[in-house]
């Protein structure tokens, strides 16, 4: 297979899809990848750095299995497929690979793997399950949930075996245990995790296609035979005995968006520019059911100026929020929609993280965030009291009083059990100003735990399975943070291999 170079490594691409349609300006996006380009132009992280995409010349008319997207879900399922001898092609509209999958930051969610087991943390698949399903408000798809959390433990393994090691344990709101798994660093999960599938994609001599825009799903005799794809301005019909969707959701498709719920019109997003919902009209056009389309959430740390998320690792790993005013409002480890209901309550409907050294070097993703210009130092409270035009008071004693309860292990203000293992003593100390914005759309199209894609009378269509944040109902009415990554490789992984086990 021919490689064609790419211009950068896959952190300067993080960068751009960090910044483009996410609430900066398409300038803004040019302007930083262009400096970004130019100053990393001679690093290389891992081997996934050194290679590009195939020639667009080497597309052919026919693949066993055509795999639209490629994000983590998208490059799961090719490799799964490819690990069962077939031949998959991945067509991704974007000029990059990596998707949303890109901008994940806080960790992947899994039960009773082997790197809790090494760190002595007691976890068990029914706690992940029971905790999950509560977040979700009981409304999640019991079948998918069960499928993910019983699976979860391998998926890690499977990724580990393929030089892709997420052994730093964290943990995020609504769960009771370190369970959310990162790169050893601490680093963000999203830049590695892709790195790592893209370098497993290029040594399985996978195709994968950018700038390939699929518009259509096509079928005959009632199954699904190949898709139309729109490359280099050319629309071309590439045949298959199977096609995987992993097109992502629609957050940052405004209109859906406001169609679905008209109360979040102007909201900032947090999604890459394509995270549009092709995948999920295509398949409605054949069929397809959806389910849960107008359950979308609402991340309470989001940047707004770039509407650049402020992953869940940092209040995870001691971190606090903070109303104008100085004082604390919420249990900052609740669940996503609780946490965005109470910053919404406040006069400004927005409030500050605030945290110390000791958050900064436990969590790498601040590092990027600091050379966006979002944070804020003083190395004093008082300090940076004065630099958020605060209550210099009623800060101090804010944090003076979160101290007092992480030594105590007992928060008497707001409940808080989880992420207080350090308190904030460390100078210097940070802070980063933050309000809600649209960050994942749970809903979408209907599978079963085969990601086979049901029709409006719950049949599968014969030949079409999907995964990722296109599908719906896995994580019901409010998503916890980490298991998105989770479903990207759990079902991805599946998907590859049932459409694989079709086409034999």
């Amino acid at each position: 297979m021919k490689n064609k170079m790419l211009k950068s490594v896959t952190t300067s691409l993080a960068v751009l899809f960090l910044l483009a349609g996410c609430g900066g300006s398409k300038d803004t996006a040019k302007k930083e990848e262009k400096k970004d380009t130019k100053a990393s132009s001679t690093e290389v992280t891992t081997g996934a750095s050194e290679k590009g995409y195939t020639d667009p010349k080497e597309l052919k008319d026919e693949y066993d299995i055509v795999i639209v997207g490629a994000g983590g879900a998208g490059m799961a399922a090719a490799i799964e497929a490819k690990n069962e001898g077939k031949n998959p092609v991945i067509l991704e509209k974007m000029p990059v690979a990596g998707g949303n999958t890109l901008k994940s930051s806080s960790g992947m969610n899994a039960s009773e793997t082997k790197f809790q087991k090494e760190q002595g943390i007691k976890d068990s698949n029914d706690k992940f399950y029971e905790e999950t399903l509560k977040g979700g408000h009981g409304t999640n798809d019991k079948e998918l949930l069960r499928y993910y959390v019983d699976n979860s433990a391998d998926a890690i393994d499977w990724l580990d075996s393929m030089g892709i090691k997420l052994n730093n344990l964290t943990i995020t709101g609504g769960m009771s245990e370190k369970r959310t798994h990162r790169p050893e660093d601490g680093s963000a999960v999203g830049g590695y995790l892709v790195d790592g599938l893209l370098k497993n994609v290029h040594e399985k001599e996978i195709p994968i296609f950018v700038n390939a825009d699929v518009t259509e799903i096509t079928e005959k005799d009632g199954a699904v035979d190949g898709v139309k794809v729109k490359v280099e301005k050319k629309e071309k019909e590439i045949k298959s005995k199977a096609v995987v969707v992993t097109t992502g959701g629609y957050g940052a498709n405004p209109e859906m968006l406001e169609k679905e719920k008209p109360e979040l019109k102007g909201y900032v997003t947090t999604n890459q520019a394509g995270s549009t919902g092709d995948g999920i009209k295509m398949i409605e056009k054949l069929g397809g059911q959806t389910v849960d389309m107008d359950q979308i959430q609402i991340h309470p740390t989001v940047q707004q100026d770039k509407g650049i998320l402020i992953g869940e690792a940092v209040r995870g790993e001691g971190g606090i929020l903070v109303s104008q005013e100085g004082k604390r409002f919420v249990n900052e480890m609740d669940t996503r929609d609780n946490v965005s209901a109470a910053e919404n309550k406040l006069k400004e409907k927005s409030s500050y993280l605030i945290f110390d050294a000791g958050v900064k070097e436990r969590v790498k993703a601040i590092d990027f965030y600091e050379k966006q210009g979002f944070v804020k130092k003083s190395d004093s409270i008082e300090g940076l009291a004065k630099e958020l035009d605060m209550d210099e008071k009623a800060l101090s004693e804010t944090v003076t009083t979160w101290n007092k309860a992480v030594a105590d292990k007992k928060d008497a203000e707001f409940n808080r059990a989880t992420g207080m293992d350090h308190g904030l003593e460390k100078a210097d100390y940070y802070a980063i100003k933050i309000a809600p914005g649209i960050h994942y759309t749970m809903g979408g199209v209907k599978v079963n735990t085969n990601t086979e894609v049901l029709d409006k009378d719950g049949k599968a269509i014969k030949g079409l399975y999907a995964s990722g944040e296109l599908t719906g109902g896995l994580h019901g009415e409010n998503r916890i943070g980490g298991n998105s990554v989770g479903d990207i490789i759990v079902f991805g992984r599946q998907s590859g291999k049932q459409s694989a086990a079709f086409v034999k």
